[in-house]
């Protein structure tokens, strides 16, 4: 009986929508294609956060306050995008002063002896607006090649004073194995595991502006 009440229904509402008395979901419109340029990291609407399980039951997450960098667009669009970063570690901040310390000694960065980490794409792939970006990370002058997911979100232009700037952004993340970089401190819970997990996944999201 449920059956045939809910067929009834779908035939209603498809009769109603062909007459036009029903209107069809409006699709969000495809981002504006980039324009081909270089585009400098907007630093103030940009971060990259990453995030650690502790203690098996719990996420701690941090991010870095100084970095810099840049996103070239070739003149095939999406397709021929490149771009480098380079983050100064002893900017870490997790919102506590004691392990920010800790993060920033030997047991982790070492920021006094490695002061950057800096990613440099190697390739890309994009499938509509999904982009799969493959680099190289470098931590403590270890340098790993690493995969990006993410996704281009858009482009805009907006006004200041007289000068019109346009801005894209981006979206994507990865997770690394913290302990192939050298930060190596792994103390053990007594029920095993670690304190701070090998996995650390990172979450960019990315704002630039066209120079």
């Amino acid at each position: 009986m449920k059956q045939t009440i809910f067929g009834v229904l779908a035939l209603v509402a498809i009769s109603l929508l062909g007459l036009g008395f029903i209107k069809a979901p409006q699709l969000a419109p495809p981002p504006t294609p980039p324009a081909p340029g270089t585009y400098s990291l907007d630093k103030s609407h940009s971060q990259v956060l990453f995030t650690v399980t502790h203690m098996g039951i719990s996420s701690v997450t941090g991010t870095f306050k100084q970095m810099d960098g840049k996103v070239v667009i070739g003149s095939k669009g999406l397709s021929s995008l490149s771009t480098e970063a380079t983050i100064q570690t002893a900017s870490i901040s997790t919102q506590n002063d004691g392990r920010d310390n800790h993060l920033r000694s030997d047991d982790f960065f070492n920021a006094e002896k490695f002061p950057t980490a800096t990613f440099k794409s190697k390739s890309i792939k994009v499938a509509g607006n999904n982009l799969t970006i493959v680099g190289d990370l470098t931590i403590r002058d270890v340098t790993k090649t690493v995969t990006l997911k993410g996704k281009y979100l858009g482009t805009v232009n907006s006004k200041r004073g007289d000068q019109t700037i346009t801005k894209i952004a981006f979206e994507a993340s990865t997770t690394i194995k913290r302990l192939q970089y050298g930060l190596k401190w792994n103390s053990l819970m007594e029920a095993g595991g670690l304190v701070v997990s090998d996995d650390v996944k990172i979450t960019l999201s990315i704002q630039a502006n066209k120079q």
